[in-house]
């Protein structure tokens, strides 16, 4: 079984348009737009003369707009200016209305008042006695629980001395009692002395611990060391051994 010829002809578009003839056209040609009928140079200064005159009208029409737009609102502005006028007139006649009025019935209750006044004297004195009373009392309260607070204070800061002074003592008698179990022939002169004594062993001691602790850990690093390159070397041995067997 032989492969299909899928191979097609090659033909020339130019040679096969001329082998069919000229085509019918159906719009103009590029000569027709060339050939378009054109206006000559005064015919378009007429239409830019035209233009202007176009807007001049616009311009007016819109002049004549806001002329009458101006006279409408000054209408409406002396309208509002007469509105007001007349209101604050109406204000003015409620204000005489109601100053004749209060002339009049103060007047009548002149001597209402003067009883009234009297009594209300009278309330503010007995109400000024009970804010000082009640001030005072305010103020005493204040005063006892100050006081109160302070004894308080007072006090805890006298037990903590205390407990401070005791603990000293029982430190400074303990320190004296192990001296002279240790050292029974040496009999200290004052406890102050012994007190200051002991503190500097103490120190002494710690100092030396932590010399001995630091000797410790630097020997324990050391030997770890050594080990290490021990190891590192029988390591090395056992290689060179089986390089040398293999050869």
């Amino acid at each position: 079984m032989g492969k299909r010829d899928n191979r097609v002809a090659y033909m020339n578009p130019i040679a096969m348009a001329r082998w069919r003839g000229q085509t019918q056209s159906t719009g103009p040609t590029i000569q027709d737009y060339l050939n378009r009928p054109r206006p000559t140079w005064e015919e378009v200064k007429k239409q830019l003369e035209n233009k202007k005159k176009g807007s001049k009208a616009l311009a007016e029409f819109e002049e004549k707009m806001n002329e009458n737009w101006k006279k409408e609102l000054e209408k409406s502005r002396d309208k509002l200016l007469s509105g007001n006028e007349s209101s604050s007139k109406k204000k003015e006649k409620k204000k005489k209305k109601k100053k004749k009025s209060c002339q009049s019935s103060s007047s009548s209750s002149s001597s209402d008042s003067s009883s009234s006044s009297d009594s209300e004297n009278e309330e503010k004195k007995q109400g000024k006695k009970r804010k000082k009373k009640k001030n005072h009392s305010y103020k005493s309260s204040e005063s006892s629980t100050y006081e109160s607070e302070l004894e308080t204070k007072e006090s805890v800061k006298k037990k903590k001395k205390s407990k401070d002074g005791t603990e000293k003592e029982k430190y400074i008698r303990s320190l004296s009692k192990k001296r002279k179990k240790t050292y029974p022939e040496d009999k200290p002169s004052s406890s102050e002395s012994s007190s200051e004594s002991d503190y500097e062993e103490e120190g002494q001691a710690k100092k030396k611990r932590r010399h001995e602790e630091r000797e410790k850990s630097t020997e324990k690093a050391k030997k770890k060391k050594k080990k290490q390159r021990k190891k590192h070397g029988k390591k090395k041995k056992k290689k060179s051994g089986s390089s040398h067997k293999s050869g």
